[in-house]
């Protein structure tokens, strides 16, 4: 079970640090987990899909994974498939905006406990997710995630027309707007309309 926001905080397991560097910033609630991901990284994913080839570490991911394309958990709203049954409740809220997680500080609700406890850390100043590099903390790892890659230089998003690569999927939405020659900012003033947020 991958801790991102839940559960006990007191009981929060990293991978151990290989020349200075986490294998990956992901958190675990118990060692049996950090030991699941830690062979994950070791042997890598040996269990591949026969429908689609995608890879998971272990028989109990692969058989969740394979529910997607029986349709075992299939949303009678919209026709997509789920892992299991408590993926495909979290889902149907999405349809019937029940938000049954509250923020006790701020009365703000929320679809499923992790966002609620995410949320949380506004209130209480918690940034649990510390870079490696530069010591500068988070208060959820994927921005971490997009973080680490001003250290690593990873440019992972790419422009299928032009090839250049950015670190954040919203930095290749905005760029993908000079292809098409759609401009969705108007200015207030003069109702000249711009490719990007104009300045007037």
């Amino acid at each position: 079970m991958e801790l991102e926001a839940e559960g006990d905080r007191s009981d929060i397991t990293e991978h151990p640090r290989n020349d200075n560097r986490r294998l990956c910033h992901k958190r675990f609630k118990t060692k049996k987990h950090l030991s699941t991901r830690t062979n994950l990284h070791v042997r890598g994913s040996r269990y591949s899909c026969n429908e689609c080839e995608k890879r998971f570490s272990s028989p109990r991911n692969l058989r969740l994974h394979v529910n997607i394309h029986t349709g075992k958990y299939k949303c009678t709203e919209c026709g997509k498939c789920c892992e299991s049954s408590p993926e495909l409740t979290v889902h149907r809220r999405s349809h019937s905006g029940e938000k049954p997680f509250e923020c006790t500080d701020c009365g703000k609700r929320f679809a499923q406990s992790s966002n609620l406890e995410v949320h949380s850390r506004i209130h209480s100043g918690e940034k649990p997710y510390e870079c490696t590099v530069c010591g500068k903390r988070f208060t959820n790892s994927s921005n971490l995630v997009k973080h680490s890659r001003v250290h690593s230089g990873e440019k992972p998003f790419e422009c299928t027309v032009c090839g250049k690569r950015f670190a954040q999927s919203g930095h290749l939405v905005e760029h993908s707007i000079v292809h098409s020659g759609e401009k969705p900012f108007e200015c207030t003033v003069c109702g000249k309309r711009f490719q990007q947020s104009p300045d007037c």
